[in-house]
This record gives structure tokens, C-alpha cells and sequence, in this order.
């Protein structure tokens, strides 16, 4: 629990304070993010804003992996820190918006594979379950499937999360806390190291990102944070935990940024859109804006719906498998509910791609 703070204030710190020489370096760059009309802000907002949360996240997990695994960390670091750079370069113009999707998020999502770390659903599945047998060979090659979907998809959906101050930043901290607390309940020392750098170098860029906001991370931050909160689920071990809960419990955490992705991929598909290429003001936070709540008030309904669920993968951990089994039944009617209400509410129809 010591070491864990150490590091929180290591990286809220190096995040706080690094974000404002950051902003300085993106204004001098010229990296901008200009008002247009898929964007909320009226006035150019410095880009760049990532940098702050990776130094903030990096240092504070070098600093604290004293007897933790290196290579298996550096490799983490490596992947996120390809993204960052990555996404980077998109915001500069400088690359196709599909090489983040289709290259670089795979090669990262590879990477970690190729150091062991993936989910473990099909192979426990295939193994104790009804197929075992000859079909249990397969839970390995279905388990790296699957990780590579999960890491690839969080990254994304993060992606196109970033569209509102503070948004990206308030989700990933509540989404950070929760995993680190998992992590701390089942002894998991690497993970809670990973969730709680992650937790304080959102929270001390947040300060900066809230609305109004001074900064924007950009799509290397957003893509940074996204795939390091993908890592924590992928590498979440709950001991004396359903098996069914093992793996619906790192949905829970990031329900937001699952259900938004789910949203706006539904209603483009709808409407004849490429999901990810079609930006618009058609995401989860607008439409709540839209029905009244504004900007800062649709923020705070996701930052408490982020807690809420959090606390239901708290639950679903410690629940018997019956009640685990209502109790996501019960979430997963209210997402479709939620869906189905929020594509009738007022939005943006976008009929083209913005790009």
C-alpha cells in the first residue's frame, strides 16, 4: 500500500508539472487542435497534452519496479510508448489515421503477446468445462485471439473517447483506481504498480484537461492511456474469483469507453458510416449534453457511471456465481436500454466521413 502511493505521487506530480512546459512546446509547434464543426471547443487548444501523462506514468513505474519483472515492463513501456508516438504524429498530420488502427495498435498489441501476457478465458473454459479433451488445445490459439481484440479495441475505443475536456482523462483515473484496488485486494504487485501510475498521471493531467480546458492530450495520449488501462485487464489475476467473473470484471471497469464504442459503432453501421472513421458529435457524452446536461454536466454523468460500474466489478468479484449471473444480466439490460434510448435522443447525424 506504501509503494503504491509513492508512485501515485510520483506520477500525479511529474504529470502536474510537466503538462505546463508541454503546453509551452506544443503552442511553439504550432500543434494546435482548431474549432471546426465536429468539435465542442470554439477557441485552438494546444495538442501534445500525452507527453505530460506518459512522462508522468513512465517515471513513476521505472521508479517503482525494484524486484518486478523488467522485461516484461520495458516491453509494456515500449508498445504504449510506440502508440504515443504514433498517435502523435497523426495529430501532426503527418500520418494516415489508419495506420494507427491497423498497424501500429496490432504491432503493440503483438509485442505484449509475444512477452506472455494475455487473458485467459477460452483455455480455463476449454479445460475444465465440456470440451475437455482435444478441443482444450485450441484455448491457447483462442486466448490470443481474444487478447489481441481486447488490447487492439480498448485502444481504439479510447481513441475516439477523447472528444470532450476532461472526458478521456476522468475515465481513465476512475477506470486506474479500480484496477489498482483489484490488484492490491489479490496481491498483484505488478499491476497495482502499473494502475497506480496510470491513476495519478491522469489525475494530475485532468487538472489541466477539465473544462474549460488548457490542453488536450491528443490522440497519443489517448491512445497511451488506452492501451496501458487494456494491459491492466489483460493481466488482472483475481484469486478465488468466478471464472466467469475473471473476465466480465475488466469490462465493468472500463464500461464507458465499451459502451460509447458500442453506441456510436451501432449508429454509424446504421447510417451506412465507417465507425472509425466517421467522426461526429454523435458520441455517448454528446447526446447527454444535447438532452440538457451540457458539457461539464454530461462529463460528471460518465464520471459517475464509470464509478458506478466499478464498484458493480467490486461486487461481481466477491459475488457467488448465481448472483454474479443476475447481476450482469441486470447491467447488460440497462446498456441495451441505454443504447436503444440514447439513439433515439437528439444528435448529430453525420452522413459522411470527417476525415
Amino acid at each position: 500500500m506504501y509503494e503504491g502511493m509513492i508512485t501515485f505521487a510520483i506520477a500525479l506530480a511529474t504529470s502536474f508539472t510537466a503538462t505546463v512546459p508541454v503546453r509551452q512546446l506544443a503552442i511553439r509547434l504550432d500543434m494546435l487542435d482548431w474549432p471546426g464543426p465536429r468539435k465542442v471547443h470554439s477557441a485552438p487548444i494546444p495538442l501534445l497534452g500525452g507527453l505530460g501523462i506518459y512522462c508522468g506514468a513512465v517515471l513513476a513505474i521505472v521508479l517503482s519496479m525494484d524486484g518486478q519483472p523488467r522485461g516484461q515492463i520495458l516491453s509494456i513501456l515500449a508498445a504504449a510508448t510506440l502508440l504515443l508516438i504514433v498517435g502523435t504524429l497523426d495529430d501532426r498530420g503527418l500520418l494516415h489515421h489508419q495506420v494507427k488502427l491497423f498497424v501500429a495498435m496490432p504491432l503493440a498489441a503483438l509485442t505484449l503477446l509475444a512477452t506472455g501476457v494475455r487473458v485467459h478465458v477460452f483455455s480455463a473454459i476449454l479445460v475444465s468445462g465440456w470440451a475437455n479433451g482435444w478441443a482444450s488445445g485450441w484455448g491457447p490459439t483462442l486466448d490470443a485471439g481474444l487478447t489481441l481484440f481486447w488490447l487492439v479495441g480498448v485502444t481504439a475505443a479510447f481513441s475516439i473517447l477523447d472528444h470532450m475536456d476532461g472526458l478521456t482523462s476522468g475515465i481513465a483515473a476512475i477506470a486506474s483506481f479500480f484496477f489498482a484496488l483489484l490488484a492490491m485486494i489479490h496481491g498483484q504487485v505488478l499491476v497495482a504498480t502499473l494502475a497506480t501510475a496510470v491513476f495519478g498521471a491522469s489525475l494530475g493531467f485532468l487538472y489541466w484537461n477539465f473544462n474549460p480546458a488548457k490542453i488536450f492530450m491528443g490522440d497519443g495520449g489517448a491512445m497511451f492511456l488506452g492501451f496501458m488501462l487494456a494491459t491492466l485487464g489483460a493481466k488482472l489475476r483475481l484469486s478465488g474469483t468466478s471464472r466467469f467473473a475473471v473476465w466480465m470484471i475488466p469490462v465493468l471497469v472500463l464500461a464507458v469507453p465499451i459502451f460509447d464504442t458500442t453506441l456510436v459503432s451501432i449508429s454509424r453501421l446504421r447510417r451506412g458510416l465507417i465507425p472509425f472513421t466517421s467522426a461526429g458529435k454523435d458520441h455517448t457524452a454528446h447526446r447527454l449534453a444535447n438532452i440538457g446536461l451540457g458539457q461539464g454536466g454530461a462529463v460528471l454523468a460518465l464520471y459517475g457511471v464509470g464509478a458506478f460500474f466499478g464498484m458493480m466489478a467490486l461486487l461481481l468479484g466477491r459475488a457467488a456465481l448465481a448472483k454474479g449471473n443476475a447481476l450482469v444480466a441486470v447491467l447488460g439490460l440497462a446498456a441495451l436500454i441505454a443504447v436503444i434510448g440514447l439513439e433515439l435522443s437528439p444528435y448529430e447525424r453525420q452522413t459522411g466521413s470527417a476525415r
